[in-house]
This record gives C-alpha cells, sequence and structure tokens, in this order.
C-alpha cells in the first residue's frame, strides 16, 4: 500500500475506534477501592479475597498507591502464589497507565496485557535484591496499536523468597502516558506558613524550598493528591514579601499537589488540635507528624524543656528535627517552633542533650541569662554543640563543630562536680562494639576521650542518685534505651560496674533521658512511648508520663524506682475509694466509675488467689501468682509480693496504660488505643482469699483542657 494511504487508513482506525481525539476523559478500569475484586476473577492466595489497605504484615511500608486500597500479593508473606484477572474490556486509549511495585521478576510477578489469550504487554516492580522499597511508581504501555481490541489484564505471583510479590494500584486507559519529572511553583509569601497537604501512606517526594537560588529548606514528604489525610506546616515568616519557590524531584504530569499547597497566619486546624478522637490527654504529643526520642530535657527558669525527634512532615518516622515544648508542672505543654532543623537533606538532628552553663564555661553567654548548650548528633558530620541566649527558643551553632567525631551517635551532657568538668556520655561503635564512651571537657568546646564500656545500645543516661534519699550514700546510674540500667561508681572518666545490668521498665518504652538541673535535687525521667501509634490521626507517637526516679534500698541490693511526678495531681476529679474489702470473682464492678482517664492505686493481698488485678476499659491488668508475673496484653514482667502485698499504681489515657508496680520497682509502658465504647473499671481474681487492703479510683482530667 502506498505510504499516502496506509496514513490515511490508519487515522481513519484511530477516528473509528475514538483514539483520534486529543485530552479525553480518562477511562478507569480498576482502583482497588471496593470491599472486594468485584468482576475480577481471583485464583491461588497470594491475593487473599479483597484489596489491601496498605502494608500488610511483616512488609515494608507500602507507599505510592491511590486512595485506601490497592493489589498487594504480600498476603501470608512471600511464599503464596495466586493470580488476577479483570473481565474484558476494549481498548479505547492510546494509552493503559498503572502503578505497580514489588518484585521485578517477568513472568513470575508481573502484569500483563491479554489479547486472544497472548501476553501483547508486560511490567514488574523494581526490585529483585535486598533493599529496595515498597513504593508504587507509574507505569505505561502504547495501546495505539491495538485499538477496539478486546483484552483483559492478569496480575501474576508466580514467585517465592524475597520480592516474591508485587504490588498494583490506579489501571486507567488515557490519551497521554502517565510518567514523572521535577516540578515547581513559585509564589509570594504573604502569610507566616505553608499548609502542606500530606498523605500517610503516599509517594514521597523531595521538596525544596528556594529563596533567590539558594536552598533554605528540603525534606521529605508523602505530598498528598487529592484528598489529603492531614495538612503539615512550614514556617516562612522569615520570606514574607519575597517570591519562594518550591521544587520537588518528582511529581506525575498531571499532578494538581504542588496547586494544593496554601498559606495562612495559624497552624492548620487549630481549633481542632488536642481535641482529636484519639489524642492522649495526659501524655505529650506532638501537633503533627511523628515523635521519637526526647532530647535535650533540662530545667530553665521555671521551664522544663522537652525537645524530642520529629519529623514535621510526615505521620511516619524521617526528616528529623528537633521539636520543642516547654511546661511549667510536667503536663500542660506548650509547644513551640523547631528548635533545631537539618542544615541539609542528608544530615539529619539526632538525639541530644542540653545543660545550663551557670559559670559561662564555654564562652557562649551574650546577656544576663544562663546560657544553654546543648549536643546532638549531626548524621553527617558527627557530634555538635550548639547554644541558645533565650531561653531554649533560637539556637547558634559552635563555629568548631564537630566536637567529636565517631561512629556513633546521642550524646549525654553533664557536669561532673568532683572533677569540675563537663561530661559528653555517648553510643560509640568502636571496632563494631555496642559500647558507651565517655569525653570530658573544661569548656564544652575541646573534649577529649577517656574510656570506654562494652555492652550498651543507643541514648544514654548518666546520673548520681542517692539511696533512700540519705546524703552521702549514693549509687552512679548508668542507664542505655532498652530501659535496661547498671549502678556503680564513676570518677568522672570511668565507669566502674557493682551490679548486672537491671530492669525497671518493660513494654513499649525507649530512648529515655532524664532532666539536668531539675530542682529539689528531683531527677525526672521521661521516655518515648515506642510503638504506640494512632493510625488516622494527623500524629504519631507519645511520650511516657514524666516519673520521679528514686534509688531505693531492697532485698536485693539498691534498686530504681519510678512513680509518676506528684504534679499529676493538678489533673485529678472525682476520687472513689474502698478499703478492707474481699476480693471474690462474683465482683462486677465498681458501681458509678466509668470515663476515660484514670488513676487506680491498690494494695492487694493475692493470699491463695492465681491472679489478681483489675480490667481497665475491657483491658486486663493481672498479677499472675502462678507465675509471679506482672501482665497487661501482651507485656509481662517479673514481680512478687512484698510482705505478701503487691500494689499497683495504673494509668489510663487513651493510647496506653501504664502500670507502676510495688511502689515503681516495675514499671510497664503498654500501648494500644482503647475503646472509647469501653470506660468500666472492675476487679479481677482468680481463686480465693484475696482482699483489697485500699483502693482508690481517681478520675484525671484533661491536660489540654
Amino acid at each position: 500500500m502506498p505510504a499516502i494511504f496506509q496514513f490515511v487508513a490508519i487515522s481513519l482506525a484511530l477516528c473509528a475506534t475514538g483514539l483520534g481525539a486529543a485530552d479525553r476523559e480518562n477511562l478507569l478500569i480498576a482502583d482497588f477501592e471496593g470491599d472486594d475484586y468485584g468482576a475480577w476473577q481471583v485464583a491461588g492466595s497470594a491475593f487473599g479475597t479483597k484489596p489491601a489497605r496498605g502494608t500488610l504484615p511483616g512488609q515494608m511500608g507500602v507507599s505510592g498507591f491511590l486512595g485506601k486500597g490497592l493489589v498487594n500479593s504480600f498476603v501470608g508473606g512471600d511464599d503464596a502464589r495466586g493470580k488476577l484477572t479483570s473481565p474484558p474490556f476494549v481498548v479505547e486509549r492510546r494509552h493503559i497507565n498503572f502503578l505497580v511495585g514489588g518484585g521485578k521478576y517477568p513472568g513470575q510477578t508481573c502484569l500483563n496485557l491479554m489479547i486472544d489469550g497472548k501476553i501483547v504487554r508486560t511490567a514488574t516492580g523494581p526490585n529483585d535484591r535486598a533493599g529496595g522499597s515498597e513504593a508504587l511508581d507509574w507505569s505505561s504501555w502504547d495501546v495505539s496499536d491495538l485499538a477496539g481490541k478486546t483484552a483483559v489484564i492478569e496480575i501474576v505471583d508466580d514467585r517465592q523468597g524475597g520480592w516474591g510479590h508485587i504490588n498494583v494500584d490506579q489501571i486507567v486507559q488515557s490519551d497521554q502516558p502517565q510518567s514523572y519529572g521535577p516540578a515547581r511553583r513559585e509564589l509570594l509569601v504573604e502569610r507566616r506558613y505553608l499548609y502542606l497537604p500530606v498523605k500517610t501512606g503516599g509517594r514521597k517526594v523531595r521538596m525544596k524550598l528556594v529563596d533567590d537560588g539558594r536552598v533554605v529548606n528540603e525534606f521529605e514528604i508523602e505530598l498528598a493528591e487529592g484528598s489529603a489525610d492531614f495538612q503539615a506546616w512550614c514556617d516562612v515568616a522569615r520570606f514574607r514579601g519575597r517570591r519562594l519557590a518550591i521544587e520537588v524531584d518528582r511529581l506525575a504530569t498531571d499532578s494538581k499537589a504542588l496547586e494544593a499547597i496554601e498559606q495562612g497566619d495559624e497552624v492548620p486546624a487549630a481549633d481542632t488540635l488536642y481535641s482529636e478522637p484519639a489524642r492522649p490527654q495526659f501524655h505529650f504529643t506532638s501537633r503533627r507528624g511523628w515523635l521519637n526520642d526526647p532530647n535535650g530535657l533540662v530545667y530553665s527558669r521555671g521551664e522544663w524543656h522537652l525537645y524530642y525527634q520529629h519529623n514535621p512532615y510526615g505521620w511516619n518516622w524521617g526528616n528529623m528535627h528537633w521539636g520543642h515544648a516547654v511546661s511549667r508542672d510536667l503536663l500542660h505543654w506548650q509547644e513551640l517552633p523547631i528548635a533545631l532543623s537539618p542544615p541539609r537533606y542528608d544530615d539529619m538532628c539526632f538525639s541530644g542533650s542540653a545543660v545550663v552553663d551557670v559559670r559561662n564555661t564555654s564562652g557562649f553567654k551574650t546577656g544576663t541569662r544562663d546560657v544553654l548548650v546543648a549536643a546532638f548528633t549531626s548524621t553527617g558530620r558527627g557530634e555538635c554543640i550548639v547554644f541558645s541566649n533565650d531561653d531554649g527558643r533560637t539556637w547558634f551553632e559552635f563555629a568548631g563543630n564537630p566536637v567529636v567525631k565517631h561512629a556513633g551517635r546521642d550524646p549525654k551532657l553533664l557536669w561532673h562536680e568532683p572533677s569540675q568538668s563537663w561530661v559528653m556520655a555517648v553510643y560509640d561503635e568502636h571496632e563494631g562494639r555496642r559500647q558507651i564512651a565517655f569525653h570530658t571537657s573544661a569548656d564544652l568546646k575541646a573534649w577529649k576521650f577517656q574510656s570506654r564500656i562494652d555492652g550498651y545500645f543507643e541514648c544514654p543516661d548518666l546520673f548520681e542518685a542517692s539511696i533512700d534519699g540519705q546524703p552521702g550514700e549514693s549509687r552512679w546510674v548508668l542507664y542505655a534505651a532498652d530501659g535496661k540500667y547498671v549502678l556503680g561508681a564513676f570518677d568522672g572518666r570511668k565507669f566502674t560496674p557493682e551490679t548486672d545490668r537491671l530492669q525497671l521498665w518493660h513494654g513499649n518504652f525507649y530512648a529515655a533521658q532524664s532532666f539536668n538541673n531539675a530542682p529539689d535535687g528531683r531527677r525526672i525521667q521521661i521516655g518515648w512511648g515506642q510503638g504506640i501509634e494512632f493510625p488516622g490521626s494527623p500524629f504519631n507517637q507519645q511520650m511516657t508520663v514524666p516519673v520521679e526516679l528514686t534509688l531505693r534500698r531492697t532485698a536485693d541490693g539498691p534498686r530504681l524506682s519510678a512513680e509518676p511526678v506528684r504534679e499529676l495531681a493538678g489533673l485529678y476529679g472525682a476520687e472513689h475509694r474502698w478499703a478492707d474489702q474481699d476480693l471474690t470473682a462474683d465482683e462486677k464492678a465498681l458501681v458509678g466509675v466509668r470515663g476515660e482517664l484514670f488513676r487506680i492505686v491498690a494494695e492487694i493481698e493475692p493470699g491463695g488467689a492465681d491472679a489478681v488485678g483489675f480490667v481497665v476499659r475491657g483491658v486486663p491488668v493481672r498479677y499472675d501468682a502462678t507465675h509471679n508475673q506482672l501482665v497487661c496484653r501482651n507485656v509481662k514482667a517479673p514481680m512478687a509480693p512484698v510482705d505478701g502485698k503487691i500494689t499497683l499504681d495504673i494509668l489510663v489515657d487513651r493510647g496506653s496504660i501504664e502500670i507502676f508496680a510495688n511502689h515503681g520497682q516495675v514499671a510497664l509502658s503498654v500501648g494500644g488505643v482503647l475503646d472509647i465504647g469501653e470506660q468500666s473499671v472492675r476487679p479481677e481474681v482468680i481463686g480465693r482469699g484475696a482482699k483489697i487492703r485500699s483502693l482508690k479510683v481517681i478520675e484525671l482530667k484533661s491536660a489540654w483542657k
């Protein structure tokens, strides 16, 4: 056929099937948002019976899918096999676009376009080796030569082992291929904040804020396409009146995400902060985003300063900044602007500590207030020093950073009075071993290595504690992130252990730190409630309740105890009391006691009972006498009666239950959002002979109200 007639024939064919029109509306093949697969045929076990709602058990975090549902063949792990087959459809656009992730194994983990039983197009995920990402990415088939033909799509998982699965979402017919590329938007800064829409589990993009060609902020964000789960914010007040460019490394060609960024003078949704249904009411949570390790805990000029690891741009870990909150009573917290931000994209601000340099040994002081000095781990440089002359609101870097460069992180600063020197206890991986290293300094600037001690991992704490509050008799306490500690002697250079490793905290607890410079000689500790999640909320993770640590004599020698700070009484509401009652299996409930927030303080004689305790809002808190264990949900800790009695001090919030047993010798942090419909408290007993010697159930008020 002559070329001109061939061209005309093809053109007529395209017009006849509707493929000649430009930019017509897309035709959806599947978005997997339903409660089941609809008309798709399911074979095997890999895909389950319905679309997944994101990440499956045992899987790395899945991102990049749209809406709530997707195809995810990780059902039961990487060894299951199966196939999904679509109902037939007619090819009516030039391209078929889809999101795909998972294994890169042609014919085994793949998406196939089938016509007359034959594969005419195929695609896989990007991964065929350890590492990789579960992010879905756009891919596109040019199907203009298949116009008018009837096709089906099959999604195949026929592989076992690593990356033996496939993820698929949002299959559409379109006249335009869907692809990614850099995107940019310029705007005139007229308000204090940029409102950034976040979709938890969405695709991460690398965002830059650029002022006159200079990158002034750079971070990762799960930038929402369409509806957002919440809005993060970025303070751009210093650029008011200037044009700021927002650049991202990779957006879909038809993305409207940058257009959705707005400006405002108040943090977004300020009127709903702290009133969200799952928001803990007396445990600290950040207004928005992720929270982990407490950092820089220091008391100064009437304020308790809580700095913390913080991702202000997402619900999950990442973008590590230092968040900042202050309190006058350890319960009512005011969140302040971010204290420390990464100096560049690949140099995050990891954990550290802060001190009050009362004597101005550093020479950093410029005003009348005592200077605060903090140490933190710069992931790109090493241990760095910063200082503040305005009560911890604004921090400046020491020009000589980093002051310690090594394989490690998480510096803890303290003043050692006998040697008249500053000490840095810091996690160290010298020669691949997990250790705490000790460095000393006269001025917080020049540091000298002194010694190491083996067997500790991350976030050390180091302090001296008197035994039973008696002056002249004390031990040094070396603490690590997992809540284990050891007692011993410390001469300012070397720690000499006197005990084996001991355990105080159990459960959802990690990376605790105690306040430097606390008044009245108190040792106040806050930990991260590691793993306490709040799905569907704009915030994630919480701190544990502030506790006072004391060192007390026991039958086994001196041991740490942790009890809620006395300031908690400021949240007390109605109080209910009972005394000297038999605890029987017929006891159904404490009449009239219902609510969300409680403190329950009890002294119980277990007698011959196998187990005693309480069912708190549907969750058993139980002393198991047959195994000498304190048990709540999946957390267990060894505990035995003292003089035939046990004491329980139970704190109940929306996202956790904390138990301090035997006057704080055993502490449990147990996470899990509690059922709002279950608000009762009742005693529990298995067996006979138990007695309640005393019981107080105190209703607590919200610290946010």
